[in-house]
């Protein structure tokens, strides 16, 4: 690959960023999901559990007829469980064709977030897993995480083509 076709890769992947993303909060902090993954925000309801998955899947959801892994997003970054309140919620997305939901403290909006306005993720000690942010959208003042939900939501799930866990 020549200097210039490595460039014009960079700037491909740098302009797949730019675009809408919902903004939801975890505690203080923002993420952004793009907005091309989600397809509906539903309020808490009676999730299922399911033995022997990871902590993270709190189980499985029936939304008209389908039955969706539901994970709890704090659990999956190491937060700390907080007591869920009227904010809180599912995001339910649409990963590789799959449906799933992530519980989220509340749902902030949906930003238009332009390429000038994200910065590449940070770099820490190589033992520290970043891969899954895709970049920080700064708007305003103020910063949001954006994330590869499909990282994610894959990384450590098997999904079926069905949908089952």
């Amino acid at each position: 690959m020549t200097p210039d076709e490595g460039k014009q890769n960079i700037s491909a992947r740098a302009t797949a960023k730019e675009g809408k993303y919902l903004t939801f909060a975890l505690g203080t902090e923002e993420y952004g999901l793009e907005i091309q993954h989600v397809r509906e925000i539903i309020g808490l309801m009676e999730i299922t559990p399911v033995p022997q998955v990871p902590a993270y899947v709190k189980g499985v959801i029936n939304l008209r007829g389908k039955i969706i892994p539901v994970i709890d997003i704090r659990n999956k970054f190491g937060m700390i469980h907080v007591e869920y309140t009227a904010e809180t919620c599912i995001i339910v997305m649409e990963v590789r064709g799959t449906l799933m939901g992530i519980i989220v403290d509340r749902v902030c909006d949906v930003l238009e977030i332009m390429q000038k306005d994200i910065e590449s993720s940070p770099m820490f000690s190589p033992d520290v897993n970043v891969s899954f942010i895709l970049g920080i959208g700064k708007v305003g003042d103020r910063v949001r995480i954006l994330l590869d939900i499909e990282k994610i939501l894959l990384a450590d799930i098997k999904v079926t083509v069905n949908g089952s866990i």
